[in-house]
């Protein structure tokens, strides 16, 4: 049955999937923060943009990086590319509580204390701005300080040409690491007038 009242449109192809955070895939990244003196990292897959100076990075609340990044209120935050994907895939499986990461990658502190990781092609070092607590959960409001990028990364231009740096992409509930795609189409080239 079709009710075309204000344009709706009543089909039941849909199923109802209860509550979850469809908004995957999302870029793999890995959260730098130093805790208790040293660098430690963590894979993380829940993070977005929330204005163009800003990100939010959401870790589960007994993660050891957290304490670390309450402490100093800095984190970097490492695109991972496929090169990067077994080192950062490691900083996911153990805890920096229980094991020593410091080392897993090769870093420098930059001028601010906030360990970049070398081996990354494009690092963004920030500061939290606020902590947004939901159950189980700790979202790190975070201003963009400083961006670093592999050279090999940028267009001509200067700007981040996602083509080359391929980052890996995360998906839930599945689990999986994925490929980043082709381009289909520059964005407005299809709602724009001709």
């Amino acid at each position: 049955m079709e009710n075309t009242k204000n344009n709706i449109t009543d089909h039941t192809t849909k199923t109802e999937i209860g509550k979850a955070p469809a908004l995957y895939p999302s870029p793999v990244t890995v959260v730098g923060a130093m805790a208790d003196g040293k660098p430690n990292w963590l894979i993380v897959g829940h993070q977005g943009i929330i204005g163009h100076d800003h990100v939010m990075v959401s870790l589960a609340k007994p993660h050891y990086t957290n304490q670390g990044i309450k402490d100093t209120g800095k984190l970097s935050i490492a695109m991972v590319d496929e090169a990067m994907l077994p080192k950062a895939d490691r900083a996911g499986c153990v805890s920096g509580s229980k094991v020593d990461k410091s080392e897993l990658f090769d870093y420098h502190l930059n001028e601010d204390g906030v360990p970049v990781i070398d081996e990354a092609p494009l690092v963004m070092a920030c500061s939290v701005e606020n902590i947004y607590e939901t159950p189980g959960f700790e979202s790190f409001i975070c201003t963009i300080d400083h961006v670093y990028a592999e050279e090999d990364v940028l267009t001509d231009s200067g700007k981040i040409d996602y083509r080359k740096m391929k980052p890996v992409l995360f998906e839930m509930p599945t689990y999986e690491y994925l490929k980043t795609g082709d381009v289909i189409a520059p964005c407005m080239s299809f709602g724009r007038d001709k």
